[in-house]
């Protein structure tokens, strides 16, 4: 992990250094990174060490801010309240460009350049503004998954939705249903953030629906639990199961065969990625051309040894 890491960061001095011509610079920029994310959700945690070591390799501030519940009305405020401490950027998610948009916009209106990441589209981020877009284009991971699904025999399935409020939630749903084939339906439950309940609302589908072919997670808040789930009930390593994103148990299920395969979108590279095309525009004004995918890949048992070492910290 520490040549990983020391690759990045002698990449990201080769870079300021072949842009400036090795002149000085001006430091200090500040930028602030707004998510969605409710306190309790873990895989987030790699989204702030990418945007930690960005800072420090670019030598910027950077800030991380969110909702502490998830709600939606609380991160526009958020948005607000950190176009209004002047940042030299803003980076955040679009969960909802419904409740999103007003807030980005101004943000934009009032000069402070801004990237959009993880959620939301391309198309979104271009309407409101910003300069880029740098994520995993969600509908069509859950499709490339659900086509997936479909080769290895799936017909039919549970996607266990733990953050239903969130557009791009249902779009990886509805994604993998269309990749299989099949109408989405009653196969997408809510079911809620609460470990315990997610436990209890997944073991009452498959016992009303025995039928069920495979299981679809959408994270570590919903897959730890179903991972519970299926072990109470004798289910794992017997279910086809799949999910998306990556955490220490969710490897850890990878590697015993509970889980098939796990959808990796890279959220290092969405939070390390934006500092340093802000800083380097900012600095010598130049920028990427093009959107970048950071997603998705698929991450199984025969590949699993270097993502194990960084699950939940940087993969």
């Amino acid at each position: 992990m520490k040549a990983m890491l020391k690759k990045l960061a002698v990449s990201a001095v080769a870079v300021s250094a072949l842009m400036g011509g090795g002149a000085a610079v001006a430091e200090g920029e500040r930028y602030v990174l707004v998510s969605h994310a409710p306190d309790s959700d873990s895989w987030w945690n790699t989204i702030k060490n990418g945007l930690a070591l960005a800072g420090e390799q670019m030598n910027v501030t950077v800030e991380y801010r969110n909702p502490p519940t998830g709600d939606l009305a609380d991160m526009a405020r958020i948005i607000e309240q950190a176009a209004a401490s002047n940042p030299n950027g803003i980076i955040t998610t679009l969960a909802d460009a419904d409740v999103l948009s007003g807030p980005i916009s101004a943000a934009v209106d009032a000069g402070i350049d801004v990237i959009i990441i993880n959620s939301g589209t391309p198309e979104q981020a271009r309407a409101l503004g910003a300069l880029m877009y740098v994520g995993q284009p969600e509908y069509d991971a859950g499709f490339a998954a659900g086509q997936r699904a479909a080769d290895d025999g799936v017909t039919s399935f549970l996607c266990v939705n733990h953050y239903i409020s969130s557009p791009s939630s249902t779009e990886r749903c509805q994604g993998f249903a269309d990749g299989l084939g099949v109408e989405l339906g009653n196969q997408m439950i809510d079911s809620g953030q609460d470990p315990s309940e997610i436990q209890n609302r997944v073991m009452a589908y498959l016992n009303a629906n025995p039928d069920t072919d495979a299981v679809l997670t959408l994270g570590p808040t919903s897959a730890d639990p179903t991972i519970l789930a299926l072990q109470q009930m004798g289910l794992a390593g017997d279910i086809y199961f799949g999910t998306f994103d990556l955490g220490g148990d969710i490897v850890h299920a990878i590697r015993d065969g509970v889980i098939q395969w796990g959808i990796d979108q890279q959220p290092f590279l969405q939070a390390y990625l934006p500092v340093i095309v802000l800083t380097n525009y900012h600095r010598f004004g130049v920028l990427p051309g093009n959107n970048i995918n950071s997603g998705p890949g698929f991450v199984t048992a025969d590949a699993l040894d270097l993502v194990a070492e960084l699950a939940g910290e940087f993969r």
